[in-house]
């Protein structure tokens, strides 16, 4: 028998039925899902100057994802910087299929509750098109990393990419997964 991650199974037998119920869909096919989760952590400063930062880098980003993560180059040179077109700058992976439902429910239930003074996500990093962006300011609340291995504390970025129409229908797509959004209102 094959494994199929919990909240695939989840979103398959549950959250479809709710999302019809809460928009009025006339058919399973019209609701938004889940369509990739791209992580990306920018090294900046520290990886012009270190190289060996973006190989660190990588190994804690594909440690974290569970897949290889790739350098990210810059576009463009930039002298103050001591920046050169097409040197590696940062780190980035694209999660999709049975990967991104697993990171999700790693995400969910072992690395954000980690997190200190964690008050809620915060519902304003809809893109308009049904996206979600946030960041998360310490790379050590994933239990993959081993803490006393870690050099330097760095953020990272999380996309959600949905194909939700509108930020409400993501909104409420990603509760259903479980996200724990706060309870702030938009304004």
């Amino acid at each position: 028998m094959k494994y199929v991650p919990s909240l695939k199974v989840k979103y398959d037998s549950e959250i479809k039925n709710a999302l019809i119920k809460e928009f009025g869909y006339s058919t399973v096919m019209q609701c938004p899902r889940l369509l990739k989760i791209s992580l990306n952590q920018g090294l900046g400063k520290l990886a012009i100057a270190d190289k060996k930062v973006i190989d660190k880098g990588i190994e804690e980003m594909s440690a974290i994802a569970g897949q290889r993560a790739v350098a990210t180059k810059s576009k463009k040179d930039i002298s103050n910087f001591k920046l050169r077109r097409g040197m590696p700058i940062g780190v980035r992976v694209t999660l999709r299929g049975d990967r991104m439902y697993e990171f999700l429910e790693r995400l969910i239930t072992a690395s954000i509750p980690r997190i200190r003074d964690f008050r809620g996500i915060s519902d304003k990093g809809f893109d308009g098109k049904g996206n979600y962006s946030f960041g998360i300011s310490e790379q050590i609340i994933f239990p993959e990393i081993d803490i006393d291995k870690v050099d330097k504390i760095q953020g990272m970025d999380i996309t959600f990419v949905t194909s939700a129409r509108t930020d409400k229908e993501a909104l409420a797509l990603l509760k259903q997964f479980g996200l724990p959004f706060s309870n702030q209102q938009n304004n």
